[in-house]
C-alpha cells in the first residue's frame, strides 16, 4: 500500500532537458566560457555537435559571452589573491585569445603591487615579513600565485641596492 494519498491524477513523466536548458541551467549558477560550456554538456552526455549549437544559441541570446566571463574571472581571482600571470593562464586554459585575455586583464580596476602587498600583510603581518628568509618565503608565495618581480620586490620592499640586506 501506499505512503501517498491517491489524488486522482498520474506522476507526469520527466522530460529530459535540451542542450540548451542544461547548458542554461550551468549559466544561471555562474559564468562559463564557450570551451568550459562545451565541455561540461559533453560529460553529461550531449554530443558534441548539439552542445556547440545550444552555446551558440545562448551566445547570440546574451546569456553566454567571454568577455563577461573573463572579467568575471579577473575579478574572483584578483581578490583571492591570484596575480595576473597566474590569471593569463587560467584564461588561457579556457580558450580564450591574447587579445581577449589582454581585454580582460585591463578590466582590473586596482594595482597588482598593491595587491601583492595586501597579500603580503596578511600572512606576515601588518610590517610585513621581518628578515630575509621571511622576505623570501614572500616572494615566493607571490611568485607561486603569479606576481610580477616588480610586484613582488615592491611587497617585500626586497631591492638588491637596499643597505638593510
Amino acid at each position: 500500500m501506499s505512503d501517498e494519498a491517491p489524488t486522482g491524477r498520474r506522476p507526469r513523466a520527466r522530460v529530459a532537458p535540451t542542450p540548451t536548458q542544461r547548458a542554461l541551467g550551468l549559466l544561471t549558477r555562474r559564468e562559463h566560457s564557450r570551451r568550459e560550456l562545451t565541455r561540461k554538456l559533453a560529460a553529461r552526455g550531449v554530443e558534441a555537435d548539439e552542445a556547440t549549437a545550444a552555446v551558440d544559441r545562448l551566445a547570440d541570446a546574451g546569456w553566454q559571452d567571454d568577455a563577461r566571463f573573463a572579467a568575471s574571472l579577473v575579478r574572483s581571482r584578483a581578490s583571492a589573491g591570484y596575480g595576473p600571470r597566474h590569471i593569463r593562464a587560467e584564461l588561457g586554459t579556457h580558450g580564450l585569445g591574447a587579445d581577449a585575455v589582454a581585454a580582460a586583464l585591463a578590466t582590473f580596476e586596482g594595482d597588482w603591487r598593491e595587491q601583492a602587498l595586501d597579500l603580503v600583510r596578511r600572512r606576515f603581518g601588518e610590517n610585513g615579513p621581518a628578515d630575509l628568509a621571511q622576505r623570501r618565503k614572500a616572494a615566493d608565495l607571490l611568485a607561486r600565485r603569479g606576481f610580477d618581480m616588480d610586484s613582488i620586490r615592491a611587497a617585500t620592499r626586497f631591492d638588491p641596492g637596499d643597505p638593510d640586506d
